[in-house]
């Protein structure tokens, strides 16, 4: 039964009521928020969280039922007073660590503070917030939390007491002062007649615990399985095998991302057998392990599976299989093998191209019979009526009905190819296009599906690239239909896009907004993996787009953080794809040190803008025409130094690093970074604190620079 929320109210009304009286004379004085919850300090941080959390509801309620202990739901919401009290100060004291002991606790936050929860082998990355969970599991588990017990209101700090049989015991939220929670948190022990059961774990043989869902015996088996020799692992994987679709997935995925192949096969087999809805993450993860076609259609049949109740699940079965498949229309690795040198064909212009099609023409009249003539005739006026779409004209109306009448005569002139004898792939390309230009796209998407065919791998005109382009975009759009409708969609579908984006990367006149296009797709898809393999494939094809980069850059702090970042980009240095390089590089250790920043990591904040400014000298020096956009960066680069510098007390090197930024580019100054500081805004900062600390010599240096510099640069913000 739930605790009555009236009386609740009343309370809280209550207090409303009586706290204007503390005003009056004699009455204690009021405490502001900050005094009440006091933030925590870097000193606090860094201090380990104390309470253990169970991974998930269902560990915590088998947990509860086992040892008859009650739950304590705990919510959080980063960067909420009372929450950060909480979360920095109080779940770090071994007196609160005491107090939530005869609980079994689970923390919900929609908040994430690690990038991934794994890492390449398996091993889980613990939340720096919460500790003993990841920050995908106190993600996960808020959306149950808010169904069952949060009456629509995302309310934090929150804690909850649930009994045996669901029942809420009590709800605490809204409350100004700390000590009545712990009040009730005591309580409700306390005044419980329920006895928990002694449940003795540590003494217990470890593969035993392979069973257990307590989070203790699943740090113990996982930590004996990452230190254990080969006979102690098959063991423990044996036990989990036993289990059927109960056995726990952190245990099969250490092993599914471990090294020894035997273990990770026999992990993958018992993982297809998983009745846990958690394990379609895991089984998409372990899709990117190389492994033999049956078990990789072992472990999509159990997506498949897992689809009845799930859509998701339903849906990345079909992405898994598409991309597993081979396309019936185009072979991309023809197009790929070449050693194509991505060199676009001469652009003409209009008379030329006039010229061709009048030539032709007489040509046709000649020879009236050739087939290979009227194909050409056929390319030639669709390439006019494409020309003639694209360029101005004095009379819009006659250009348009030129157009129209190009378009029409490489229809014609192509159905009479094809009956003297033309490529049929000529043919089909030719009748694609035009009714794609005309507005027909079912005949247009039917058509181009029959062109790309028999369409010759390499083929390096622009009618073979328009027409790969047009074909895919039939597939995408019955693809986004079907998921409309809520429809199963054939693999096939998405294997033949794949396959003619991936010929596109081998011809010479795709764009890197095609490709950009199809690893928007990809993603959209939430085939996450298949989409870094194309990007960093559409990044050698392209390796000065600025458009691919900028994507580069965002999966790789999203999904893997500022190191993954900074060491993605010392690859590509090494490489030595373009001159480009240096700046991209630059501006990727730009963000790295924002980034680093706003987590706090100053010292390696401070190593990455040292990178940044390296490499943006470095550009400087190989792409002159683009040095002003170099040492703008390198400007707010010496500026974030600056500022770390000073924050850290190092005075001189702070006022060489800013003196540095103005020198370098003086009309920088006013230019806010990622974290909203401008070189300005930390000079005036940095004059302040110098002048506190009598730094006379300091003071007149910097002063000396700032007076060099536009008045109006050095104006503050609003």
């Amino acid at each position: 039964m739930r605790a009555p929320r009236f009386r609740r109210s009343l309370a809280l009304l209550a207090l409303l009521v009586v706290l204007p009286v503390f005003a009056q004379e004699g009455a204690p004085p009021r405490v502001n928020r900050e005094q009440m919850w006091p933030a925590p300090t870097a000193e606090d941080w860094k201090k380990p969280c104390l309470i253990t959390w169970q991974r998930t509801w269902e560990d915590a309620v088998r947990v509860s039922q086992e040892t008859l202990k009650p739950i304590l739901v705990c919510v959080n919401m980063d960067g909420e007073i009372a929450s950060e009290h909480y979360a920095g100060v109080r779940y770090r004291s071994p007196e609160i660590a005491a107090l939530y002991e005869p609980y079994v606790t689970v923390i919900a936050s929609v908040y994430r503070h690690n990038p991934r929860d794994y890492d390449d082998e398996g091993r889980r990355i613990p939340c720096p917030r919460f500790g003993s969970v990841t920050c995908g599991e106190h993600i996960a588990i808020e959306p149950i939390i808010y169904e069952k017990f949060l009456d629509g209101q995302r309310i934090a700090p929150r804690h909850i007491m649930v009994e045996l049989d669901g029942s809420e015991q009590y709800d605490v939220f809204y409350r100004n002062d700390t000590a009545s929670v712990f009040d009730d948190i005591r309580k409700g022990i306390a005044e419980r007649t329920i006895k928990p059961k002694t449940v003795v774990r540590g003494d217990r043989p470890v593969v035993e615990r392979v069973a257990s869902s307590d989070i203790v015996d699943r740090q113990a088996v996982e930590n004996a399985y990452l230190s254990g020799d080969a006979g102690l692992r098959r063991a423990l994987l044996e036990a989990a095998q036993k289990m059927g679709p109960d056995a726990p997935l952190e245990l099969l995925r250490l092993a599914v991302f471990g090294l020894d192949p035997d273990l990770s096969k026999a992990a993958r087999k018992v993982l297809a057998e998983s009745g846990s809805a958690a394990a379609v993450d895991l089984i998409v993860d372990a899709l990117k392990v190389p492994m033999d076609e049956s078990e990789r259609s072992a472990l999509i049949a159990a997506l498949d599976r897992h689809g009845e109740a799930s859509p998701r699940a339903r849906w990345l079965a079909v992405v898994h299989e598409g991309l597993s498949a081979k396309s019936s229309a185009v072979d991309p690795r023809g197009w790929l093998e070449g050693g194509a040198e991505y060199r676009p064909l001469p652009a003409k212009d209009l008379g030329e191209l006039e010229l061709a099609r009048d030539a032709l023409a007489r040509a046709r009249a000649e020879r009236p019979d050739d087939g290979a003539t009227l194909i050409d005739l056929a390319e030639a006026s669709l390439n006019l009526a494409m020309k003639s779409r694209q360029i101005e004209s004095q009379d819009p109306s006659v250009a348009r009905m030129f157009t129209r009448h190009m378009y029409e005569e490489a229809r014609r002139s192509a159905e009479l190819a094809a009956e003297r004898g033309a490529p049929a792939w000529r043919v089909s390309t030719v009748t694609a296009l035009v009714a794609y230009y005309r507005g027909d796209l079912a005949e247009a998407y039917e058509r181009a599906a029959t062109a790309v065919k028999d369409l010759p791998p390499g083929e390096s005109g622009w009618n073979a690239m328009a027409v790969l382009t047009v074909f895919a975009e039939g597939r995408y759009k019955a693809i986004k239909q079907a998921a409309k409708e809520g429809r199963r969609w054939p693999a096939q579908w998405l294997a033949d896009v794949d396959a003619a984006y991936t010929a596109l990367l081998g011809h010479p006149l795709a764009t890197d907004a095609q490709v950009d296009w199809h690893y928007d797709f990809l993603l959209w898809l939430g085939a996450n993996d298949r989409a870094t393999r194309f990007l960093d494939a559409a990044l050698d094809r392209f390796p000065e787009s600025s458009i691919l980069h900028a994507r580069l850059r965002d999966s790789l702090l999203v999904n893997r953080g500022a190191a993954a970042l900074e060491a993605a980009y010392a690859k590509l240095l090494a490489k030595g794809t373009s001159k480009s390089i240096y700046w991209f590089a630059g501006y990727a250790s730009l963000l790295c040190a924002e980034y680093m920043r706003r987590a706090g990591h100053l010292a390696e904040a401070a190593e990455s803008y040292g990178f940044a400014i390296d490499r943006f000298t470095a550009s400087a020096q190989v792409l002159p025409e683009f040095r002003d956009g170099a040492d703008h960066y390198a400007a707010l680069a010496h500026a974030g130094r600056a500022r770390l510098a000073m924050e850290d007390g190092d005075f001189e090197n702070a006022v060489k690093s800013i003196v540095t930024a103005f020198e370098l580019r003086p009309a920088s100054a006013a230019t806010k970074d990622g974290l909203s500081l401008s070189p300005a805004a930390t000079a005036r900062t940095l004059l302040a604190r110098l002048t506190e600390q009598n730094l006379t010599e300091l003071t007149a240096t910097l002063q000396a620079a700032m007076d060099k510099l536009d008045p109006a640069l050095l104006i503050p913000e609003d």
